[in-house]
């Protein structure tokens, strides 16, 4: 890391340990509020954990995506849930800035950065997942107005929404980007509860006669789908982020107790299997973050790395799931209970390996890239 870098993820690491997890440890796994998420997220945004990769004349700090990616790591070493509220801003921001029209940019994007409101993002359908294409929300033109009627599902950021990017279908084999107001008449949003990750919002959405100016589209008729794979490009790379983030805390929290713990006359960190798992824990979570900071590094000299996004995040979310796995045996019969940090971590891990393309997605992509032959249409 750079000097500034190395500033930079010093002081937001010493402020997420002292200032914003201890609250969400007394909170708890409940819902939190959207006056919560305002409290922590504006405050972290000074940081950098929202703004650091945005133009200065968007309100941003204009840093580049690895350093954005570090800034973000120790929130969601903190609190993923907190976290994964702030990358979908971060996603959206983006979006907004390269292909939304100017009102909507000067009506939400400070606010967004400022981490004083959120954005949704709604591609996945109850039947479409990583088959974007085969979206099915329909937008239909009445004079100046988009009128829109559809579902959408597994929103992250839906109950606490200001603003909605709904990708949806405008003509045959065409998607568009339109941006709706949360509280615009016929926009109705339900929570999902979830195994882990229950205090950030997921959500269904439902849409029936929504009706928004077309001058609410963002990016040109018809560019939908080409807008949404930039996206992903960078959301791939903070799900990686995601992956390595908790399995860094898995192993921190398993260092400390095999020093602390003792079995056999000796810690048990001086057992040779539970070195192995140690061990190995800490090299894939470098490797995890090194796969990345590498595609992190393409995206910020524009260069097209979609193949290193999908590596990235199929090795960084699945090295997760073992690693978490690994720290509830290392801690034994009290890693399976609420009072150790690692059990919710296993918990978060599971659900990695399936958002913004599941692993098997990601395979068949790098498959693809290299050999140039579809495993799908």
């Amino acid at each position: 890391m750079t000097e500034e870098q190395e500033m930079a993820v010093e002081s937001v690491r010493k402020f997420v340990q002292n200032e914003i997890e201890p609250e969400i440890r007394a909170h708890g796994e409940s819902h939190f509020s959207k006056e919560q998420l305002v409290k922590w997220s504006s405050k972290l945004s000074e940081f950098g954990y929202i703004s650091a990769p945005h133009p200065e004349e968007s309100g941003g700090y204009g840093m580049d995506w690895k350093t954005h990616l570090l800034i973000w790591e120790e929130v969601a070493v903190g609190s993923l849930d907190l976290a994964l509220t702030g990358l979908i801003n971060v996603a959206g921001i983006d979006l907004l800035i390269n292909n939304a029209p100017q009102h909507i940019i000067d009506e939400y994007v400070p606010g967004l950065i400022s981490g004083e409101k959120f954005i949704s993002i709604g591609i996945s359908e109850p039947d479409v997942g990583s088959d974007v294409a085969a979206v099915k929300t329909r937008a239909v033109k009445d004079g100046d107005e988009w009128v829109i009627n559809g579902e959408k599902t597994w929103i992250s950021n839906g109950e606490h929404m200001d603003i909605f990017v709904c990708t949806c279908k405008t003509g045959e084999g065409e998607l568009t980007h339109i941006a709706i107001p949360a509280d615009t008449p016929g926009l109705e949003v339900k929570g999902i509860e979830k195994m882990a990750l229950n205090s950030q919002s997921t959500s269904q959405i439902f849409l029936a006669d929504v009706r928004v100016p077309v001058a609410n589209t963002v990016g040109k008729e018809g560019d939908g789908l080409k807008n949404t794979l930039v996206t992903f490009e960078r959301a791939r790379c903070h799900m990686a982020a995601w992956g390595y983030s908790i399995a860094r805390r898995a192993l921190e929290e398993s260092v400390k107790y095999s020093q602390e713990r003792t079995q056999h006359g000796k810690q048990i960190a001086g057992h040779q299997l539970i070195a192995l798992k140690i061990a190995k824990m800490a090299t894939e979570i470098d490797a995890a973050r090194l796969l990345t900071l590498r595609a992190a590094d393409m995206i910020d000299n524009g260069i097209r790395c979609d193949k290193e996004c999908s590596m990235a995040k199929w090795y960084g979310t699945e090295i997760a799931v073992t690693a978490c796995r690994d720290a509830v045996q290392i801690h034994g019969g009290n890693g399976v209970t609420k009072e150790f940090i690692v059990e919710r971590l296993a918990r978060e891990a599971i659900v990695g390996p399936i958002p913004d393309g599941t692993t098997e997605i990601q395979q068949l992509l790098i498959a693809r890239l290299l050999t140039g032959i579809q495993a799908f249409k």
